[in-house]
């Protein structure tokens, strides 16, 4: 009877240790088990760069001053161009202008130089605020835009000054052509409709120049150069 009872407690035991053992495996297994159907994610990136580019909308067209000059009186002709320059950089763009020759207006056939450049000193570095006179006929040109700020603050003014302020004033901040490009726009921004350039030239023939201006057609020869920054 002893040997039954202890018999049947033995098995009790192995009975309930099954149980416990069972129990514990599963409750490792179940996290694993109850999640079997749930999703899981996987996050990634998809990248792909857009570059800068610039381009003219609008080149500038050819400029035929208006104006009557008389060789020996003298006289006063203005003409202008514009270009619309496009581009998507975020940090805008800036344009130079330079010129072919020293000086840049000269005679087409007797290839005559007495078309100076205007400038108010032999080392001029920045527009002057008016058009001065001279004894000698004189070229130069001035700059505009259709948004004032992208203007070179060398074309900006105080009311007097050029390159002071920031303030902009028709027909003023006169600038020497020069074979050295020279900074007219410097835009901070894209432009992804296009911003307008104008650029408006001048000569200037005094009464008896010196020296003496040849009967001819003068040309001057432009360049703009317009960079992304």
């Amino acid at each position: 009877m002893n040997r039954i009872t202890k018999t049947s407690q033995v098995a009790l035991i192995y009975s309930v240790a099954a149980v416990l053992i069972g129990a514990l495996l599963y409750s490792l297994a179940e996290p694993t088990i109850g999640r079997a159907g749930a999703p899981i994610n996987d996050t990634f990136l998809i990248t792909q760069q857009i570059t800068d580019e610039i381009s003219f909308l609008t080149t500038a067209a050819d400029v035929t001053m208006v104006g009557s000059i008389q060789g020996v009186t003298g006289g006063a002709a203005t003409g202008t161009t514009f270009a619309v320059v496009r581009t998507n950089s975020n940090s805008g763009y800036t344009m130079d202008i330079s010129f072919s020759g020293a000086p840049a207006m000269r005679g087409t056939s007797t290839l005559s130089q007495a078309i100076r450049d205007f400038a108010t000193s032999s080392t001029m570095m920045q527009p002057n605020f008016t058009f001065t006179a001279s004894t000698a006929a004189q070229f130069g040109y001035t700059v505009s835009a259709s948004t004032t700020s992208d203007l070179d603050p060398s074309f900006l003014n105080d009311g007097s000054t050029c390159n002071a302020g920031a303030g902009y004033t028709a027909d003023r901040c006169w600038m020497t052509p020069s074979t050295t490009a020279y900074r007219i726009i410097n835009r901070s921004t894209s432009a992804p409709t296009g911003a307008t350039t104008s650029l408006s030239f001048k000569v200037v023939v005094p009464n008896n120049p010196s020296p003496s201006v040849d009967e001819d057609f003068y040309v001057a020869t432009a360049t703009l150069t317009a960079t992304n920054q």
